[in-house]
């Protein structure tokens, strides 16, 4: 029991994603990392795992396979383990046999669309037909992918979810960044009888540095007003170096306070036109009582 406790406090987690077709096949989709979380729910994730030796990434691959065998696993499905930092061994938690929100980066660094080849095989067709990729050995990794959630939660009051409209909203773009949204705009009515997500921010680069760096200059670029949401923590979660040395394990958000030391956004803009339309309308305090110019303008005498 002591030791239980001791791993959970120094684990990892580490999931495999699975496709297997009616005849037989069955493709790994190599790792993602799903480590960073609070109350057990995912707020980061990766693939691939960046802590991982190319030996370890092998085992962990193989295990999900071994399991997926023995049980002719069909269609779209995802292995969990916990890693023991300390023992560097892998733990068997589940199976999850649906598509996982994140499975966005494994998407990005294998190209493989997993929903478009999940709806495939279920109409019968073969894992090479369904993918494009002829077997096993040809798919490959490219480069590094994290997601990010963007949630109307108020990380500095217990990460209450937020309801109300959304009175702005502007999203980030660019070269390596993918959206995946559903309420997220101008206008729309965050209700507290849904899931809090507004849109999922996936980064992909030919570096983990570099998917960092591109995922906090997306974030940075988002203006979403009416509604309170994690943008500012999660940035703040992305240049700490715990996250930066990938030492981080799945208590990391309980038990580093510094997380939460952040400023909320000021609006400006919101506040410039609130300041603008009051004077438009109700006149500037100081003219108050002051006689207002002509109402008829001079013609103006061109040179």
């Amino acid at each position: 029991e002591g030791y239980l406790e001791k791993m959970i406090l120094r684990a990892r987690h580490v999931e495999v994603q699975l496709l297997g077709d009616s005849h037989g096949g069955l493709y790994h989709l190599y790792e993602r990392d799903c480590t960073v979380q609070r109350r057990n729910q995912k707020v980061v994730e990766r693939a691939p795992a960046p802590y991982l030796t190319p030996e370890q990434r092998a085992e962990v691959c193989e295990l999900a396979l071994r399991i997926g065998r023995a049980v002719g696993y069909q269609n779209a499905g995802t292995v969990e383990f916990l890693m023991d930092m300390d023992s560097q061994q892998f733990y068997f938690i589940e199976v999850n046999p649906r598509v996982q929100v994140e499975h966005t980066v494994t998407e990005e660094v294998t190209g493989i669309d997993i929903v478009q080849s999940q709806i495939l095989i279920a109409e019968g067709a073969t894992l090479a037909e369904a993918t494009g990729v002829a077997a096993q050995s040809d798919v490959h990794l490219n480069g590094h992918a994290l997601q990010c959630r963007v949630t109307t939660e108020d990380p500095l009051n217990s990460f209450i979810p937020d309801y109300g409209r959304i009175t702005a909203y502007r999203s980030a773009t660019g070269n390596g960044i993918r959206l995946d949204g559903g309420t997220a705009y101008s206008g729309g009515v965050i209700t507290r009888y849904y899931d809090s997500l507004l849109v999922k921010v996936t980064a992909h680069a030919q570096t983990p540095e570099k998917a960092i760096a591109r995922m906090d200059r997306a974030l940075r670029e988002f203006r979403v007003r009416g509604v309170a949401t994690n943008i500012e923590f999660v940035i703040n979660l992305l240049k700490h170096p715990t996250f930066l040395d990938d030492t981080y394990t799945t208590k990391f958000i309980d038990t580093t306070p510094d997380l939460f030391a952040f400023r909320k956004r000021r609006d400006r803009a919101t506040k410039l036109l609130v300041y603008l339309a009051d004077i438009t309308v109700n006149g500037h305090p100081e003219t108050a009582g002051r006689p207002l110019p002509p109402a008829e303008a001079r013609i103006p005498m061109p040179p």
